[in-house]
């Protein structure tokens, strides 16, 4: 049986007259695009650059424009991910694209070739919560994935499958990273 979390509850901390102190508490709903049916995101937190903390004067709000973050940035996000044997999306690609654009930007200047390998300029670390998911190399190789596997993966070409008939529950770490040229 899959995970079940439909709304996650994020309580973030900080700093207010030298004190610690709760900044907030609020539920996150996922996010999801009509160009990945049954596919949701919830975005967590997100930094650009390196955070600051001590002071009162750090984040109280995550950064997720753009989606992957760049040098120095990171971003949390939860990803449901159901089974390649969903239906593909129906309607106009750009429009699907203009969508997907406005609600996680920049998430789908990675999309690579029609097997899904893509590439981003970040080191993933990918924990496996519930379910079990296929990684596939540009090499052509192929690693399951069940709960509790972590991935680390550092730039490479990459694509993901879900070739169970349930949903998979995957928590990411996206860490913004140089390319060497």
């Amino acid at each position: 049986m899959t995970l079940q979390l439909s709304v996650v509850r994020r309580v973030v901390t900080g700093l207010r007259n030298g004190t610690s102190v709760i900044v907030s508490d609020e539920p996150v709903a996922p996010i999801s695009v009509a160009a990945l049916p049954g596919t949701e995101f919830t975005l967590l937190w997100g930094v650009d650059g390196v955070p600051v903390v001590g002071s009162e004067t750090g984040a109280d709000e995550p950064a997720f424009d753009p989606y992957f973050p760049e040098r120095g940035g990171t971003r949390l996000v939860l990803v449901r991910w159901p089974p390649d044997t969903t239906p593909p999306p129906e309607g106009d690609p750009q429009a699907l694209a203009a969508e997907a654009e406005k609600r996680l930007p920049g998430s789908f200047s990675a999309i690579g070739d029609a097997h899904g390998l893509h590439l981003t300029d970040t080191v993933d670390w990918c924990l496996v919560l519930d379910g079990e998911m296929w990684l596939t190399l540009d090499d052509g190789s192929e690693t399951r994935l069940t709960t509790g596997s972590c991935l680390v993966q550092r730039g490479t070409r990459h694509a993901w499958h879900n070739r169970t008939d349930r949903d998979v529950l995957l928590l990411f770490v996206l860490l913004g990273a140089d390319r060497v040229p």
